[in-house]
């Protein structure tokens, strides 16, 4: 890498200081930028799951329900990653490593919102979008977060937890799954691997000091993360034109889609081939820009 990582002897780790969290230290425990994610893709299944124009109350019951759920699942993750996030140069001043906020505060934090965000849904929305909530939850904190620290087949299942907030926004104004729910939630599945392929890659040496074994820290050439990155973009490329047949979304999405869905691939395919840090980056920023543009372009088409 350019800019290697230092190893972790060498990174300072914070000396105990006074915990006093300020709101924004609380803020960042729920992993704002990846919960704008989920505020996004859950927004979008409600939209698209209902038969008309979605009532906006009840549409941001639904979202916040679960962006409250994710947020509370974020806090956990960290408090139980808290050691290995000091090992790390991207994650060391992270409120729980760096001492800002106590393991107790932020355990009653992130318990808070998990429950307030089950509840709100249960209330609000139906039983099915909050089984799938609670599932989100379990996922990522009883089966992802534990697996993160000894198999790289944490990515994959990880991707599940992450896929789920489309769905239970679908299911929120649908009341049942069906293949238009279905296909969110597989777009967005297929989509992460590549995703986090290219995160993984750029951030091996700092994956490797923490001790977690993803792909391009097991597999140091990276011929296993490209191929990885190569079969899931090629997975996505078909997966998202079934909305167009699902009957959310028409031709125009169907064409952009296809354009957009080539030209990840194409990326995954230079990241796969070159296996170097401008090829990862490019696949990174190629997939934050093309996750959006697929949301829009099925919004628009179905107006």
């Amino acid at each position: 890498m350019k800019d290697s990582p230092l190893g972790a002897a060498s990174i300072p780790i914070p000396a105990a200081r006074r915990v006093n969290g300020s709101l924004a230290d609380y803020f960042a425990l729920t992993k704002p930028r990846l919960n704008f994610l989920v505020v996004a893709t859950s927004a979008v299944g409600y939209y698209l799951g209902g038969p008309g124009r979605p009532d906006v109350v009840s549409m941001t019951q639904a979202v916040g329900g679960t962006a409250l759920v994710a947020g509370g699942a974020a806090v956990h993750n960290q408090l139980y990653e808290r050691d290995n996030d000091a090992l790390m140069r991207r994650t060391r001043l992270r409120p729980l490593p760096d001492g800002r906020v106590s393991p107790g505060d932020a355990r009653t934090f992130g318990l808070a919102l998990s429950l307030a965000g089950l509840v709100l849904l249960a209330v609000r929305t139906n039983w099915l979008s909050t089984a799938l909530a609670l599932a989100t939850l379990v996922v990522y904190l009883a089966v992802y977060t534990p697996m993160k620290r000894r198999t790289s087949l944490s990515t994959l299942v990880g991707a599940v937890p992450g896929a789920l907030p489309a769905l239970i926004g679908w299911t929120a104004s649908h009341g049942s799954i069906a293949l238009g729910g279905a296909s969110l939630f597989a777009i967005v599945f297929l989509w992460q691997i590549p995703h986090f392929m290219a995160i993984a890659w750029m951030y091996r040496e700092d994956y490797g000091n923490a001790g977690f074994p993803m792909l391009a820290v097991i597999d140091p050439e990276g011929r296993r993360a490209g191929r990885q990155a190569v079969l899931y973009a090629a997975a996505l490329v078909p997966v998202s034109l079934v909305p167009a047949f699902a009957g959310i979304a028409g031709a125009v999405y169907f064409a952009s889609a296809l354009v957009l869905g080539v030209a990840l691939l194409v990326l995954a395919g230079r990241f796969a081939a070159m296996r170097s840090e401008s090829a990862a980056r490019a696949l990174f920023f190629g997939s934050i820009i093309y996750l959006p543009l697929v949301w829009i372009v099925m919004i628009v088409d179905r107006w």
